[in-house]
């Protein structure tokens, strides 16, 4: 009995659908943009976050010792070093050999060392981290510490230019949530105005049904699935629409990224299924509010 109810409350939000076709169109072309929109979002973060992992595997702390640092004195610091919390491998650079990688490097300006009189460069400890500790808050605690060895004269990871595109990051982040909400908004907003222009067009025939004993849960169950249609369309259609922008941008450049540290991704899964289910539930939540001010919810 309850299966074949379900099946009649669907075959009649589909004929709704189709009765009203250009109401629900609109609607979820609405829902699609917003979609679009907020999994656009979705998507730059994703590979973005993919790419301030990639960076932050690839950093190094480097600690310059001083100059009048010995050998022995080497030793026990770079002990010291592996003993802090965080520390996976340290290498020595000797200041003989980073002149000469220096060299190496700038082979094509080797005049520049020719009136070179002594070795600018410091001895230096390259030290590696951990992938557990490879976040922004414990680097800068790890190169405080090692910063407070004695016979450290200073540290390098790149504090300044990676501060401010964690900054930058972050900043987009937080427009993607405010947009997210924004669009979640607008998309509930939309459904509970086609849910009442249809409740106001089918009004009398609704006064009808409840006059022979029809139920609340009978009259509003259609609208609940209408409701939930139009966000899973809506949903499914944003994010379609984004596929195909996303195939033709990395058809072109893919191979150029391919050769580098990472590769561009479309939206993870869980993304995808957060999506279409808070689309669903944007459907659902419009049909609810705009229910409210007819029946008892």
């Amino acid at each position: 009995m309850k299966s074949g109810l379900i099946i009649f409350f669907i075959k009649r939000a589909i004929q709704d659908i189709f009765n009203n076709r250009f109401l629900h169109a609109v609607t979820i072309t609405t829902i699609a943009l917003s979609i679009l929109i907020v999994s656009a979002f979705g998507l730059f973060l994703s590979n973005a976050g993919d790419i301030m992992d990639s960076w932050k595997k690839g950093i190094r702390i480097m600690a310059y010792l001083d100059k009048d640092v010995e050998l022995k004195q080497i030793a026990e610091l770079e002990q010291k070093i592996l003993d802090l919390y965080g520390v996976a491998d340290i290498r020595f650079i000797s200041k003989a050999e980073a002149l000469q990688q220096l060299k190496a490097e700038m082979n094509r300006q080797t005049s520049l060392f020719e009136d070179l009189k002594e070795n600018p460069l410091p001895d230096v400890f390259e030290v590696q981290m951990m992938a557990s500790t490879q976040n922004w808050e414990k680097i800068e605690v790890l190169a405080a510490q090692i910063e407070r060895l004695p016979h450290v004269g200073g540290v390098e990871y790149g504090q300044h230019w990676l501060g401010r595109v964690i900054g930058i990051f972050n900043l987009f982040k937080f427009t993607g949530i405010v947009m997210a909400c924004i669009f979640f908004m607008a998309s509930v907003l939309i459904v509970a105005n086609t849910i009442r222009l249809l409740f106001y067009s089918r009004q009398q025939e609704l006064e009808i049904m409840r006059l022979v004993g029809a139920t609340d849960g009978f009259i509003k169950a259609p609208f609940y699935i209408e409701s939930v249609i139009q966000g899973i369309l809506g949903g499914i259609t944003g994010i379609l629409v984004l596929f195909v922008i996303f195939w033709v941008i990395t058809s072109n450049v893919e191979q150029d990224f391919s050769a580098g540290f990472f590769n561009l991704r479309f939206l993870p899964v869980g993304m995808f299924l957060g999506i279409i289910f808070g689309s669903m539930f944007a459907g659902w939540l419009g049909c609810y509010l705009s229910l409210k001010q007819f029946l008892k919810v």
